[in-house]
């Protein structure tokens, strides 16, 4: 499985585009993990060669316009690109598809419908398909690609994912504080990437409902997943990233990997 970071930043970031990232599967299934904001994930998906408006699934994490906003600007683009594509899917929590069609509605970027089971433009072309997942439930993406969310700890209806395909096993956490429901959804994965908001105390990351380095490292080790990348980082450790991977590995001995835009890596099945 190849995932690529097209966007590895906080909310607040200026120096990093916002969450999104690609996974390329086995057996050839193509997911979206969050859509990030404006046209970014379309910008840096361009630089690595990936064709984005080829992608049929995105799985949402949360409301935040920095994880979903960039949706419009996908379908719109995959619209443009032509009527043999079929609607995007839109996989997310019940909270989270209300929040997004009302936000597609408001950016006038092609959807004036969303009613039903899809979001449609003015000529009626059906150009999103709202999917939304039930917990617990796994949906076949691909022929040997599967997903199901797991709730976590951030605002209404967010939710982390867990991505199985070809016998690798992906885990996202979203935005989320340290969360019970992330470590049972992470057992035994082969990567978790989770995000890591500072260094020392709780205080400042959970008031934002985020979670720090030490909990991220924690997570990974509770679940005993083979491999952790820290992700969702603000500017402040835009260019100096290290002090989040030591302080996670007090808490986890696997390998550590700290996300940057435009990180490609590769998973094999063990």
């Amino acid at each position: 499985m190849q995932i690529s970071f097209l966007g590895t930043g906080s909310g607040s970031s200026r120096l990093r585009s916002h969450t999104a990232i690609a996974l390329e599967c086995p057996d050839g299934t193509r997911v979206l993990l969050d859509s990030a904001s404006g046209n970014s994930a379309l910008r840096n998906a361009a630089l690595l060669d990936i064709d984005l408006l080829g992608f049929d699934n995105v799985l949402l994490s949360h409301s935040h316009g920095d994880h979903m906003s960039g949706l419009a600007f996908l379908q719109f683009e995959r619209a443009l690109s032509g009527e043999d594509k079929p609607p995007l899917k839109v996989h997310a929590s019940d909270d989270t598809l209300e929040s997004v069609k009302s936000y597609c509605l408001e950016s006038q970027l092609n959807v004036t419908d969303v009613s039903g089971d899809f979001g449609r433009n003015s000529q009626g072309r059906e150009v999103l398909h709202w999917s939304p997942i039930d917990p617990g439930r796994v949906i076949e993406l691909g022929p040997r690609t599967t997903a199901f969310r797991f709730p976590v700890d951030h605002i209404a209806g967010a939710v982390g994912w867990r991505i199985e395909s070809g016998g690798i096993s992906i885990v996202f956490s979203g935005d989320t504080m340290y969360s019970t429901g992330l470590v049972k959804a992470a057992e035994g994965a082969d990567l978790l990437i989770h995000e890591a908001f500072s260094v020392g105390g709780t205080e400042l990351a959970h008031d934002r409902g985020h979670s720090t380095a030490s909990e991220a490292g924690q997570a990974a080790a509770d679940a005993m997943v083979s491999r952790l990348v820290l992700t969702h980082f603000p500017d402040a450790y835009h260019a100096v990233p290290q002090p989040l991977g030591e302080e996670a590995a007090r808490f986890y001995t696997g390998g550590i990997d700290l996300a940057h835009d435009l990180l490609q890596m590769t998973i094999a099945s063990r």
